[in-house]
């Protein structure tokens, strides 16, 4: 278990916080790229507890700058999105992407105060459907992560967003726990494709964690036969992804990366796969529309519930959430699902958002299959630690391709150690297949 200091330093995300100042040194992906249409009404955002808007300008530029007007407070949401820029309804103060003020006509015209005020803004850069922006405090931003998912040919990846009303830590630690795979996910009928899983085996894994430069791998051991064993590799990877190997039936890479909109929700940005083919049109169904009635792991079309255009993210909220008990299906249970919850990520966002946002971590009894979680912990400690008392930056931060990883599965023989024989595996280069029989 944690320690309360502990767990408040690791659940705290605002301005000031040890957390808040190691996210703000990456470049956080916080919106679609296809969800921003130019001169289109800005949309609110929420960001490391940081009230916000996005917007495309009419040069197709993107845009992140504060809701709040820099005049007297008006909402930037309702502004207008005309002629580059974002014009405050109020009294018509304009801004540009960069958060300058580009006219004030209720001023007089020989004033110069448009030269002195600034709207706090964020740089944006895209790439392959993904904007990005960074927070932090340098002039000139550290280069874009070099994930391979977001590296890859867009016909061979799949992305989703979903707000989830728990910290940003709970969600991490789902699924970076491997444990949990095939017990959760598990069907009592013996029928499915879920049933076909290699980890389905064996239900007792042995856990064994390797610090990496870009955070860590856990591996679970599982016993194929006398001979053989099944290690299934997830990485965490700084300061918020975890990757998660493929299956022998779904061989594709996913992961997410778990964005903090404020302490107690995240953003989930779920990514999908091929390294070096498109994705099979019928994953990419289902994906977009889940499967006889059931999710997968991205939020189908069916699950977007959108709310007021007040609501930070407001069309990425779902129906599945407390309020609605995520539709668990008691009588499916009984029959059917072990976990009578209506597809894959509903049933890890229920456990993961757990009985509250914020878990009290003091009331936990760890157990051997926690060991990559606490592992995970100490290390997200020490580096914002690091960063608070002595001004560290992970390696990540100013070197791109400490994010090239891969989550791996691998069959071997016993005796063979998982760390040398999956290490090329486990490093992502672009166009490279698995390199190995799924």
């Amino acid at each position: 278990m944690l320690s309360r200091e502990d767990n408040e330093t690791l659940v705290r995300v605002g301005p000031g916080t040890p957390m808040g100042a190691l996210f703000r040194l990456y470049w956080l992906p916080f919106f679609l790229s296809k969800d921003l249409a130019a001169d289109a009404p800005p949309k609110r955002v929420k960001l490391l507890g940081e009230d916000l808007v996005v917007f495309r300008d009419s040069a197709g530029r993107a845009g992140l700058i504060a809701n709040a007007c820099a005049h007297r407070g008006a909402p930037m949401l309702f502004a207008r999105n005309e002629e580059c820029g974002l014009r405050c309804i109020y009294h018509g103060w304009k801004y540009d992407v960069t958060g300058a003020v580009t006219d004030m006509p209720a001023e007089p015209p020989r004033s110069r105060l448009k030269e002195h005020v600034r709207i706090t803004a964020y740089p944006c850069r895209e790439r392959n459907g993904v904007v990005w922006t960074y927070m932090g405090p340098d002039a000139a931003p550290p280069p874009l992560p070099n994930m391979e998912w977001n590296l890859v040919p867009g016909d061979n990846v799949h992305l989703s967003m979903r707000v989830q009303e728990c910290n940003w830590l709970q969600a991490l630690e789902g699924e970076i726990d491997s444990a949990h795979a095939p017990i959760l996910h598990a069907r009592i009928d013996d029928r499915g494709a879920i049933n076909d899983w290699i980890a389905k085996r064996d239900l007792r894994p042995t856990f064994e964690c390797l610090r990496q430069p870009f955070g860590i791998s856990i591996a679970a051991r599982r016993r194929l036969d006398e001979e053989t064993l099944y290690w299934r590799v997830n990485q965490f990877v700084l300061p918020f992804y975890s990757l998660v190997p493929p299956q022998s039936k779904f061989p594709e890479l996913s992961g997410h990366a778990w964005l903090p909109i404020d302490d107690e929700h995240t953003m989930c940005l779920m990514f999908s796969y091929h390294p070096t083919e498109p994705l099979l049109p019928r994953m990419r169904q289902l994906f977009t529309e889940g499967h006889n009635g059931r999710e997968t792991g991205h939020a189908s079309r069916h699950a977007r519930m959108p709310r007021a255009p007040t609501t930070p993210y407001a069309d990425y909220w779902t129906r599945f959430n407390i309020n609605t008990a995520f539709e668990i299906d008691f009588e499916s249970q009984r029959t059917t699902w072990f976990s009578g919850l209506p597809g894959l990520w509903v049933q890890d966002a229920a456990c993961q958002t757990g009985v509250a946002p914020i878990y009290d971590r003091t009331q936990e009894n760890l157990c051997a299959s926690d060991t990559g979680i606490v592992m995970a912990r100490r290390l997200l400690l020490e580096t914002a630690t690091a960063l608070r008392d002595r001004g560290v930056r992970p390696q990540g931060v100013a070197e791109p391709d400490v994010f090239m990883v891969r989550a791996v599965s691998l069959r071997l023989p016993d005796g063979t150690p998982w760390a040398d024989a999956g290490g090329t595996h486990m490093t992502a280069r672009l166009g490279a297949g698995f390199g190995y029989d799924i």
